[in-house]
């Protein structure tokens, strides 16, 4: 068994399910050896809205994974989205000290970007260097070495409400656990599901969730512009329960199993049973008809996201296409409904790049877990915020009252 320096925890905190990828770290190989996956019932739109559900859900998935993995997690990447978080792009200026950029230049220059006037009640999650510049020589990935006399940092900077943060550290540190770091939901996806080439020639990552949509842009190897919608696979679902007329989780099941974002595709004699309200008998639908309520949904979001897209001038950026990933992109022929609305190539994420159990997370689902543990592997940081409140000597004694009552029973 490695390890437990070695172990690495992605914890995508999701609306509609909450899923932990344990792997382990070995040079630049990373293994999948533990998965789990829950329910959420305590978040809606990528925010707390019911802290105790959210650290039970939290808890099973833990659980769940730790059982797998064979092993005790004490640590996460945790994971962040919602309709609070905001992202813009900065410049930063200085003097080279001496005749060649050192570290701590750089470090002086990132300082300067960031030194932007932020509302008391955000805070900084993300500082992304995308590249800089020396005496004018712009398009520079690593500056340290060269000579210059001015450096210029052009640096992407991604801000979320305070509370947001807050709340998901609380969740995760009342369920036991400490918080590493907590990432932005898409740039952990685009570590499991973007192939190098695409992030430098040019792509859009849609990261299509059950209460979100977030987009990231790269070009030129570094991200380039994020956004989030507040519209995903919730959305869907609704629409579908008040088309069918059928109780809620009923039309995510259906949804899941037969829904198809283009019904054109469909014949009009492939029939499913749906369940009715108030006790009345099912009815048989067409799966055309499902798909029907579906569509406009679907489209609403990708034309959102393509006039963020326009607005930030991008449409023109990403000659490699769109890749759309998480649950709601796992609908049959979403990826054929997003060429039409982008004009581009698109196709679906599935998370690459790990090795281990590999199968148990090939679907577009997993990929802000895997991605969350691939990003914890190449950062391999301690703890920034740890368990304050008891919850590690809660977990701990309530496990060994657990191996008592099994001994006694």
């Amino acid at each position: 068994m490695a390890r437990h320096e070695e172990l690495v925890v992605g914890l995508d905190i999701g609306t509609t399910k909450i899923c932990a990828v344990v792997a382990t770290v070995a040079g630049e190989t990373v293994d999948i050896i533990g998965v789990g996956g829950s329910p959420s019932r305590g978040l809606r739109k990528g925010v707390v809205i019911d802290i105790d559900a959210t650290v039970d859900s939290i808890r099973k998935a833990i659980d769940e994974a730790e059982l797998m993995a064979g092993c005790e997690i004490n640590s996460v990447y945790a994971g962040i989205a919602g309709g609070h978080i905001e992202a813009r792009n900065e410049i930063g200026m200085i003097a080279i000290k001496g005749d060649e950029v050192k570290p701590g230049d750089v470090k002086r220059v990132i300082e300067q970007a960031q030194a932007i006037a932020i509302p008391a009640d955000r805070e900084v999650i993300h500082v992304i260097p995308r590249e800089y510049e020396i005496d004018g020589q712009d398009e520079i990935k690593q500056p340290c070495g060269m000579s210059g006399v001015r450096l210029t940092a052009k640096v992407h900077i991604v801000t979320a409400a305070v509370t947001s943060v807050q709340n998901i550290i609380k969740c995760c540190n009342r369920a036991g656990l400490n918080v590493i770091d907590i990432v932005l939901e898409p740039l952990a996806s685009s570590e499991a599901v973007l192939a190098p080439d695409e992030k430098q020639l040019g792509v859009a990552l849609i990261d299509m969730g059950g209460g979100t949509t977030d987009l990231a842009v790269f070009q030129d190897g570094s991200i380039k512009h994020t956004a989030v919608l507040s519209l995903g696979g919730y959305h869907l679902t609704n629409d579908a329960a008040v088309g069918l007329r059928t109780p809620f989780e009923q039309a995510e099941r259906i949804k899941r199993r037969f829904g198809c974002a283009a019904p054109r595709f469909l014949a009009a004699d492939e029939l499913l049973v749906v369940p009715s309200v108030g006790g009345r008998a099912p009815r048989e639908i067409s799966r055309k008809m499902l798909s029907e309520f579906l569509e406009p949904r679907i489209e609403e979001i990708l034309t959102l996201v393509r006039d963020e897209l326009a607005r930030a001038d991008l449409l023109n950026s990403i000659p490699s296409g769109v890749v759309v990933t998480g649950g709601s992109s796992s609908l049959e022929r979403l990826p054929e409904l997003a060429e039409e609305v982008f004009e581009l190539p698109v196709r679906r994420g599935i998370p690459r790049g790990v090795g281990g159990l590999v199968d148990r997370v090939q679907g577009p689902e997993f990929a802000t877990s895997v991605g969350l543990a691939l990003y914890g592997s190449k950062q391999r940081a301690k703890p920034r915020f740890r368990v304050y409140d008891g919850s590690t000597f809660r977990k701990v004694r309530a496990r060994m009252r657990e191996w008592f009552i099994g001994e006694l029973s």
